[in-house]
C-alpha cells in the first residue's frame, strides 16, 4: 500500500544527513535520490522534500522524467 505524505513529512526526505530525497509532482510522490543530478537533495534551485508541481513546468524536460522515478506514495490533498 502507498504511503500517504504530508508536506510536513515530506520536508524530512530532503536528501541530506543520509536522508532519502523525495518530491511531489500533482500529488505523487518520486524517490530522486538515486538520480546523480539531485545528490545532497538539490538541483537546479529546488530542493528535495517539497511540493515541485509548479517548478517542474518551468524545467526543461518538464514532466518527460517522471515516468523513470520510482513512486513512493501520494501526497495529502
Amino acid at each position: 500500500m502507498a504511503k500517504t505524505f504530508t508536506l510536513d513529512e515530506l520536508k524530512q526526505f530532503d536528501g541530506q544527513n543520509g536522508h532519502p530525497a523525495y518530491v511531489a509532482v500533482d500529488g505523487v510522490v518520486y524517490d530522486v535520490s538515486n538520480v546523480g543530478p539531485w545528490a545532497g537533495g538539490k538541483h537546479h534551485g529546488n530542493t528535495a522534500g517539497n511540493d515541485l508541481s509548479e517548478a517542474i513546468t518551468h524545467a526543461p524536460h518538464l514532466k518527460t522524467v517522471l515516468p523513470k522515478l520510482p513512486v513512493v506514495g501520494e501526497l495529502a490533498k
